[in-house]
């Protein structure tokens, strides 16, 4: 597990795939994306969160057990602590963000057809994910279309301009809702 900090903010990142030479990811700039994410978004208290790259086996099983879903997805979000508490400054525990599991495979497949690169879709997720762990939702459309929007401004600010589709399968279609707490796509 690799961790990468800002101050006060603390991002573990792992590569559970078990052939991650098939699609080699750098994590570094992946996880100091999740940490510039949160730290625009406004966490300044301590904060923790984790970021794992996984097999399509692997988020099938998860997409299954916690969305109620067949099948692989690109990404999945698990958030711990409610992001409408989150402290105001330093000086407490850590803020337990939640985690981030990615699927590189699909994420690659479905590149092409919406970020363009892999490097942006990966980037795509990731802030996809952070936005997720900070209490952020697509289940209408408002709300589906203030995420995209902060999506953009975010990828623009911290990576570069990405130019996405208007509607994105990956979300899923407004009103989708995870069958288990705690599991956001």
């Amino acid at each position: 597990m690799r961790p990468s900090a800002l101050p006060g903010l603390a991002v573990s990142s792992e590569d559970q795939r078990a052939e991650p030479a098939a699609c080699p990811i750098l994590l570094e700039p992946l996880a100091e994306l999740a940490a510039a994410c949160c730290s625009q978004l406004g966490v300044v208290a301590d904060a923790e969160l984790s970021l794992t790259l996984v097999d399509p086996t692997a988020i099938a099983d998860l997409n299954e057990r916690y969305m109620g879903k067949a099948g692989p997805t690109d990404v999945l979000s698990f958030p711990v602590d409610d992001p409408d508490h989150v402290p105001a400054g330093a000086g407490g525990p850590p803020q337990m963000l939640g985690d981030i599991v990615i699927c590189p495979e699909v994420a690659a497949t479905n590149a092409p057809d919406h970020a363009g690169t892999l490097e942006d879709e990966l980037a795509l997720l990731v802030v996809h994910g952070v936005l997720h762990l900070l209490g952020h939702d697509h289940i209408d459309h408002a709300d589906a279309v203030r995420m995209h929007q902060q999506e953009r401004s975010l990828l623009a600010a911290l990576h570069r301009p990405v130019d996405l589709p208007e509607h994105r399968d990956t979300i899923g279609p407004a009103g989708d809702r995870p069958s288990a707490p705690g599991a956001t796509p």
